[in-house]
């Protein structure tokens, strides 16, 4: 019986993406989980893979070989192969890209082939004319450079076909080389050999020399760099001492670390309320228990949601058990891990997208060899090597930042599902505005509900003014500021306490218009306007990152007649100063925030008191914790009421509430003003007294008559082009063969069709892009109906060149 390796395949696309089979060569070791080289296509071009199965078979004759193991040991485990085959179910994505989420990217391998000719020059009689051609050039070659150069360029016009042949008849050889995007970091050490400290009469020294063997004779091993430091020596005085044979060098890994700013004296455990120990007592019951649940948390912003946190991390990590608390923001990171350094030292771990590849390489490693028992991390952390979970908290659950919008498309509290089912942990979703879908999978009983309805501690929740900016104008007053606004920060800055203003949008100007024909200046490769950016003089496109000097004429007629309206962040804080001279102001949004370090530095200067007022967009708008901030202000939020997605009302709702919730969360009573120009909206009127009961209620039964989610799934066919009639033509030959596929099917439960449209923007980065909503429910059967549909659409004639992919309750305002 043979060996045989299932392998996911890099580089494949959808339609024709499978496990393939590869026959293991007999003195080759391989795992299930480990990389490999593999032979692909009729040219068999060189593709990494990883080994899925392993399978035996009495023949495989009609199978290639693998080529070479790029692991010794497997960088997937059981748990995440099996959490591989669900992505790749439910996401209708590639094997590889399943596997490729769970890697680390600084441990993603690119292969170089190196060539040589070999001594055997034994008749060539069994070569083809095309392979001797091949050989007689390249023995022409002076050195291996060009060798290989030349034997690359052949392979990269014709494929290997000839290559191999000579390579099977051992007339050339090659060696495949793996390297990796980034190296463990090393440290260069140096020590007295057994040799020297046996015989060191024997050895003749200069007096630098014998500085040096006297300092490691006292200390032992030691830092390179260290001995010449603490010698005054020269790196020419050590590399002597290790040719003769004095002293020896080598290498040891060393971690890069994450800076946090552990505070000692932040270092004890919240005394938890009555209501806080109720929650913590009932999920610790079910963590004790080791049986996989869902537990929903609803608690008032401010409740103390993070203290219930700590408890339960340290009662289960006491019970030997691992915890991952998962949270949505990059911006909250620094917060967090300062506070849980404070309290569980360096077993704390931090995995993000803002730490450099290395970091986050060895943020993996010291998880995966067991040296962190906690956690924290956004979205991807859901994958971290962990191997003894016990507990996955899910912070700002009904947040979007957790549904990846790349493949695979996955939602994270399903992957963490999974995974608290293969290691039967608990599962703790906390929100002070959970989202619609939670909240109803609680009422029904498949999520248990717990609730936090007072704030920790003396504070009370703010007192809200709703601002009329309709009346304000009628007023007289066409600021950006209700007055009402402008009277509370004064008031703020008169007795030192600080404040908060949201704008969701970054930039001054939003659009410049043209006076004559109304056409705004937009991105060239995007159908949205550009933004005017006042610090560096651009116009910039926030979605392809598009940017141009200001014109003063437009493109569409010539008119030199153009006008800047609306004004986002960069704007607001000129006016500010402008309004409130002697405030110090600090602006918090994409454009300011451009290091890894950034946020925690701009936030702990907030916090110490040097800036009176922070200004900026959602970044800052949850789970952040200012004792001296008592006033926040909420600019135009209305707008966001109108994005075209079923979930605008529930996202404004949140970012009102989650933003006012960050005012008087001490002993002193907060205040919020919310600006809008629809001040009797039922959205603005529960948000701004945080009656999330009251909002869900209307929002539930609005779906519920739309048929929108949790009462359906919704599957987003997305497809794009750079030729939008092309697209269209895709589009609409794609509906034709679902309706198809569907009157065949007959499936069990209920499914319409919806489309195609133009999306919201219809054209981002170049490429114009049409959708299909298919309203469903997300069953095996349907799973399975879109991932044929997928592979047969890109058979039709119209998709030529047209992109396609499916999204499982996707967003649709975009």
């Amino acid at each position: 019986m043979f060996l045989v390796a299932e392998t996911a395949v890099s580089g494949t696309a959808y339609s024709f993406d499978m496990l393939f089979s590869y026959a293991v060569p007999e003195n080759m070791s391989i795992e299930c989980g480990c990389r490999v080289l593999v032979p692909f296509g009729p040219r068999n071009s060189r593709r990494i893979g990883v080994v899925m199965k392993l399978t035996r078979k009495s023949d495989v004759s009609g199978l290639k070989y693998l080529i070479s193991a790029v692991d010794s040991t497997p960088v997937l485990s059981d748990e995440f192969l099996r959490l591989a085959f669900y992505l790749h179910d439910n996401c209708f994505c590639t094997y590889f890209d399943a596997v490729k989420t769970m890697i680390p990217p600084a441990m993603s391998v690119k292969t170089e082939e190196k060539f040589s000719i070999s001594d055997n020059f034994s008749d060539t009689s069994s070569l083809s004319e095309e392979a001797v051609k091949i050989l007689t050039f390249v023995r022409s070659l002076s050195g291996t450079k060009e060798v290989n150069r030349h034997i690359s360029e052949f392979i990269s016009r014709n494929g290997r076909k000839y290559i191999d042949e000579l390579l099977e008849n051992d007339f050339l050889c090659s060696d495949n080389i793996f390297r990796r995007s980034v190296n463990d970091a090393s440290l260069k050490m140096v020590k007295l050999t057994e040799n020297f400290l046996k015989y060191s009469e024997r050895f003749e020294l200069t007096p630098k020399q014998r500085a040096v063997t006297e300092f490691l004779s006292e200390y032992g091993e030691v830092a390179f760099k260290e001995v010449l430091y603490m010698c005054g020596v020269t790196a020419v005085v050590v590399n002597n001492l290790i040719s003769k044979g004095v002293a020896e060098d080598y290498c040891i890994e060393v971690l890069r670390g994450v800076e946090s700013g552990c505070d000692p004296k932040n270092a004890e455990f919240a005394v938890l309320s009555d209501e806080q120990n109720k929650v913590y007592q009932k999920v610790m019951e079910q963590v004790k228990l080791e049986e996989p649940a869902v537990f929903l948390l609803h608690g008032v912003t401010g409740s103390g949601k993070t203290s219930v946190f700590e408890k339960l991390i340290r009662n289960t990590v006491e019970l030997e058990r691992q915890v991952l608390v998962l949270i949505p923001e990059i911006s909250l990171t620094p917060q967090m891990l300062t506070r849980f350094r404070s309290l569980f030292g360096d077993r704390v771990a931090v995995m993000h997208s803002g730490l450099s590849l290395g970091q986050r390489l060895d943020e993996y490693k010291r998880i995966k060899r067991g040296d962190a028992d906690i956690v924290i991390g956004t979205r991807s952390a859901v994958f971290c090597p962990l191997d003894n979970i016990g507990l996955i908290v899910i912070d700002e659950e009904g947040e979007r930042s957790y549904k990846s919008e790349t493949s695979p498309r996955y939602f994270t509290h399903d992957v963490a599902k999974r995974r608290c089912f293969y290691h039967n942990a608990t599962l703790l979703l906390a929100s002070a505005t959970p989202s619609v879908e939670s909240t109803y999978f609680a009422e029904r009983g498949v999520y248990r509900l717990l609730e936090l309805t007072e704030r920790y501690g003396k504070s009370t929740l703010p007192e809200v003014y709703i601002a009329d900016m309709n009346e304000e104008r009628k007023k007289g007053n066409y600021s950006e500021f209700s007055t009402k606004l402008i009277d509370e920060v004064n008031a703020n800055l008169e007795r030192g306490e600080q404040s908060i203003l949201l704008l969701n949008r970054r930039g001054y100007h939003t659009v410049i218009t043209c006076c004559d024909c109304s056409e705004p200046i937009s991105c060239p490769n995007c159908s949205v306007p550009l933004t005017y950016h006042k610090k560096n003089n651009r116009l910039m496109c926030h979605y392809c990152g598009y940017s141009e000097l200001p014109s003063d004429t437009c493109r569409k007629c010539g008119s030199k007649h153009l006008k800047s309206i609306g004004f986002g962040t960069q704007k607001l804080e000129e006016e500010m100063q402008n309004f409130f001279p002697k405030a110090r102001i600090l602006r918090m949004d994409a454009d300011t925030v451009f290091s890894r370090y950034s946020y925690e530095q701009s936030f702990n200067a907030f916090r110490k008191g040097e800036y009176d007022i922070m200004v900026g967009t959602q970044m800052i708008g949850k789970g952040l914790d200012f004792p001296d901030v008592t006033l926040v202000g909420v600019i135009s939020v209305d707008k966001a009421l109108y994005s075209g997605d079923f979930r605008s009302y529930e996202r404004t709702f949140s970012l009102i509430t989650q933003v006012v919730g960050r005012s008087g969360r001490s002993s002193k009573r907060g205040r919020a003003v919310l600006q809008t120009s629809v001040p009797d909206h039922y959205v603005m009127k529960l948000a701004s007294v945080q009656d999330y009961t009251g909002f869900y209620k209307e929002e539930i039964a609005l779906r519920r008559t739309m048929i929108f989610p949790p009462f359906c799934d919704m599957c987003v066919f997305c497809f794009s082009g750079t030729d939008e009639e092309r697209v269209k033509e895709g589009a609409e030959a794609s509906i034709g063969l679902m309706n198809q596929k569907l009157h065949e099917l007959q499936p069990k439960t209920p499914v319409r069709v919806l489309g195609p449209v133009r999306e919201t923007y219809g054209r981002i980065n170049g490429k114009y892009r049409y959708r299909i909503i298919m309203k469903c429910k997300n069953t095996a059967e349907i799973r399975q109906f879109i991932s044929s549909f997928l592979k047969e659409s890109v058979n039709l004639k119209e998709m030529k060149k047209i992109g396609l992919y499916a999204d499982m309750n996707g967003d649709l305002g975009v």
